[in-house]
């Protein structure tokens, strides 16, 4: 089961504070989103309230046709798995378990046990003992067994090291082929999540400032490489997002759609176009002034 989620003029205060702004958009059942923002942006505030753990002061949501807050039908569709704060510390590791299964209708239990042995989580112990690594790991095994058909995960997996990100990337892409639902990822490690986004939203400030197809957002930039100076003329005119030389030759990232006759003529004078980083994209879009270059 697929379930779509749709936000419309979407409000959340804190007190005088405004964290979200007017948001809308529809995301449809069954891919993969990333959602990147700066620090302070909303992102947890946003999942918070699409997760049910709290009502927005105005607009609506709905997932599935539904509002979420309050809904017991919905709440257990949905896996919200944050860093920290989404199991009590002082309950062992099996009893976690238990508790999911009861929470999750769809809860694969074969799949979290072998999760729970390529991580190597002891059973036994309580989760106060875990290190970082170990309770990102339950974190992640917790979402990806509730095979919840919308399941949100934010910045759930920073407390892992290197290999095991990787291996997480990878087992939830797998599983997302194998069971398709909706995956929800939250992060700032953007350079090593993002191969799995098909569709990225930013917000910045509470504001939702772009929402594409990471494809299309891809293409909004280009890396071009050649001879320093036939790189230096090239670029004149474009939004340039970062440099790099090596030797005679350099690296020139802008922002902005190229045409067809600007590719051409890149070609015609010897230099190579390449896509831009995921990242970089980002980074401009959501840069502020006093900014470092």
């Amino acid at each position: 089961m697929t379930l779509s989620i749709e936000v419309k003029q979407l409000q959340l205060k804190y007190g005088s504070f405004t964290a979200l702004h007017d948001l809308s958009f529809q995301l449809e059942g069954g891919k993969i989103y990333g959602l990147l923002g700066r620090n302070g942006s909303g992102k947890t505030s946003l999942l918070s309230i699409l997760a049910s753990y709290r009502e927005q002061s105005k607009g609506s949501v709905a997932i599935g046709g539904e509002a979420p807050f309050e809904n017991a039908g919905i709440m257990e569709q949905v896996c919200f798995i944050q860093e920290s704060g989404y199991m009590n510390d002082t309950s062992r590791v099996k009893d976690v378990l238990k508790l999911a299964a009861s929470c999750w209708p769809n809860w694969d239990a074969d799949y979290a046990s072998r999760l729970l042995k390529h991580y190597e989580l002891p059973l036994k112990k309580k989760v106060t003992s875990l290190s970082r690594g170990m309770k990102s790991a339950l974190g992640v095994t917790l979402g990806l067994a509730s095979r919840a058909p919308i399941t949100i995960f934010d910045e759930a997996y920073l407390g892992m090291d290197a290999p095991s990100r990787y291996s997480f990337y990878e087992e939830l892409l797998n599983d997302y082929m194998e069971t398709p639902r909706t995956f929800l990822l939250s992060t700032h490690l953007i350079e090593e999540v993002g191969t799995l986004f098909e569709e990225v939203l930013i917000l910045d400030q509470g504001r939702l400032i772009l929402h594409e197809e990471t494809e299309t957002l891809r293409a909004r930039g280009a890396a071009i490489t050649g001879p320093i100076e036939s790189v230096d003329g090239f670029v004149q005119g474009l939004t340039v997002l970062g440099e790099q030389k090596l030797g005679k030759t350099k690296s020139v990232t802008v922002y902005g759609e190229l045409t067809d006759e600007i590719r051409k003529r890149a070609h015609a004078e010897g230099l190579e176009l390449g896509p831009v980083s995921l990242q970089d994209l980002f980074v401009h879009l959501t840069k502020k002034r006093g900014d470092g270059q």
